[in-house]
Parts: C-alpha cells; structure tokens; sequence
C-alpha cells in the first residue's frame, strides 16, 4: 500500500508527465488508424487474390498461389521486432526516418496485411460454391463475382 505521501508523490509525478502521456496516447491513434486502414486495404486485396487463384477457382493458377500462400506464411511467421529492423532501411527510404509513429505504422500495416489476407481468404472459402456458380451461370463479370463474393463473405 502506498502511504499519503508517496500517493501524492505518484499523483505529482504524473501530472508533470501529463504531456508525455497526451502525446504517447496521440502516437498510439496515430499509429493504429495508419496501420488498420493500410492493412485493411492491402491485405483485402492480397486475400482476394490468394482466394481467386486457389483451386476450382476463375482465376485458378496454382503457381501463383504457391508463391502468394507461401509469402503469407512465411510473413505471418517472422517474429515483428525482427520485422521491424530487417525494414528499417525499406522504411527510412519511405518516411524519411527508421523510428517514430509513421515509421511504426508502415511495418505494422505490412504485417498486419499478411494476417488480414488469410482472414479475408478463409472467409471466401466458406462461401458456397453453388453462390459462385449461380452468378456465373447468369453472365456475370469477374468484377461482379467479387463483388457478391465480399457481400457473402462479410458476416465472417
């Protein structure tokens, strides 16, 4: 337990620190809406693509999903501090800087884009089949087929 004195200390300390904590919860923001945002967008598409050319797919193409599956695990798996050095030259050529919020949030985007990807690919394969096939069977385009693949997808 802390005595009077130390709990006003404490109290004390924390309201000099009042700027430092503003500005970290600030960065923190920062850094979560660039990185959510950018792994979103990418890792969407990433996992379009890892799903359009997957097996019994229009896009089948079993090279390229070798190659963009094993990205995905490969990145999925490499522990995010080591991450974060092996890019900081990528990053510094970016930003401008290896540290700082932005910075951050450039390898967090690429990190979480890996896992985003495999959510959005699991969550199109759990579409039925017989969906895709009727919105074939009616002429649609490609476009038109991702488009009501994401829509039936999207409760996962």
């Amino acid at each position: 337990m802390l005595t009077g004195t130390e709990l006003s200390a404490s109290i004390d300390k924390l309201l000099t620190l009042r700027k430092e904590i503003w500005q970290a919860a600030f960065d923190t923001f920062i850094m979560l809406g660039i990185s959510t945002s950018a792994a979103i967008i990418i890792g969407g598409i990433f996992g379009i693509f890892l799903f359009l050319s997957s097996d019994r797919q229009f896009l089948q193409n079993k090279a390229l999903y070798g190659v963009l599956g094993s990205i995905t695990n490969f990145m999925r798996a490499f522990p995010f501090v080591i991450l974060m050095i092996a890019m900081s030259p990528f990053t510094k050529a970016i930003v401008g800087t290896g540290i700082g919020p932005i910075a951050a949030s450039l390898v967090l985007a690429i990190a979480g884009s890996f896992y985003f990807a495999r959510l959005v690919e699991q969550n199109l394969r759990e579409v039925p089949r017989g969906i895709i096939e009727a919105t074939e069977s009616m002429g649609a385009r490609p476009f038109t087929i991702i488009k009501v693949l994401l829509n039936e997808a999207r409760s996962g």
